[in-house]
């Protein structure tokens, strides 16, 4: 499958900026199920610098700063990328031997995805979520076969609201309430694993949605999404993060199917933020984004860089 997405954001500020230095995280991965065919990076104004650099989990971060007065800033990213089906999983290990693997031993040799084990800013082991994870991981019960069950769990016992929460709700709150969006789904299960030794990262993407049957697909109406990242230690490199989608109850090693793009990976979502930045001036500002993801033949032509 081939998917064009673009990613456009606004801020409109009530006052003028006078200086500002942002990073965007909006470059799509290569991966063992998605290939980027090309990228482009506009930004009004124009700033005074762009580079880009790889942080310490893959993703391609673009810094730029503004030195002149402005009272708006807009920001499109537009990728095209070719994506496949899931690989096949073929892992049998028990959940407890790869907790047992990635537990700190002195002089034992350094494990990457034990990164992935340890709290988060946003993603804290508890008590509760442990009890929660433990229905379904029992004794000697395959690691694979149990995250596809709490997958299941989370998607049935947790309610999918917009707005019932924010950004910065908390992790708990958000589980204790039983209803969020997609980011709060993937913190959960995340946690949950965590609370079992397990490593587990957080994956930002975008999912293709189709129109009611009729309908024309409406432009920029789509949002980013997120889901978990599962390591599993006996299958080949290219197995080894196996994806699990709570919001849609789906999943596959590599992506959950070809209708989803990986943009970046990371702890929580601090990590992969679209967009952050410090300002100087502005006051208040009012955002808007709009995010289209669509086959590539339905998208109109246009002029973009290649990678």
């Amino acid at each position: 499958m081939q998917l064009h997405i673009t990613h456009d954001t606004r801020y409109d500020y009530a006052a003028q900026v006078e200086l500002a230095q942002h990073i965007a995280c909006l470059r799509p991965l290569h991966g063992p199920t998605q290939t980027l065919v090309w990228h482009q990076l506009s930004i009004l104004p124009q700033p005074v610098q762009v580079q880009d650099a790889l942080d310490v989990f893959g993703n391609t971060r673009s810094f730029f700063a503004f030195q002149a007065p402005h009272q708006s800033l807009l920001i499109s990213a537009t990728s095209l990328v070719n994506t496949r089906s899931p690989l096949q999983a073929h892992s049998d290990v028990v959940w407890t031997q790869v907790s047992e693997q990635l537990s700190y031993r002195t002089g034992q040799p350094y494990e990457p995805a034990s990164a992935f084990v340890f709290d988060s800013p946003l993603v804290r082991a508890h008590a509760d979520l442990r009890a929660y994870a433990a229905i379904s991981f029992t004794p000697g019960r395959p690691l694979l076969e149990a995250s596809g069950e709490l997958m299941d769990r989370i998607h049935e016992d947790f309610s999918y609201e917009s707005h019932s929460t924010q950004v910065d709700t908390p992790l708990l709150q958000a589980f204790a309430q039983r209803r969020g969006v997609c980011q709060d789904f993937a913190h959960i299960m995340i946690a949950c694993l965590r609370s079992l030794g397990l490593a587990a990262r957080y994956v930002s993407g975008y999912l293709l949605t189709q129109p009611p049957p009729g309908q024309p697909r409406l432009i920029g109406s789509d949002a980013s999404h997120a889901w978990v990242s599962v390591y599993l230690p006996d299958v080949s490199a290219d197995q080894r993060w196996c994806d699990f989608d709570p919001t849609n109850n789906r999943w596959g090693v590599g992506s959950p199917g070809e209708d989803y793009v990986t943009l970046g990976v990371g702890r929580d979502f601090s990590d992969v933020s679209p967009l952050r930045g410090v300002i100087h001036g502005g006051s208040q500002h009012s955002l808007s984004v709009a995010v289209t993801v669509q086959p590539f033949e339905e998208a109109q032509p246009g002029l973009f860089a290649t990678v």
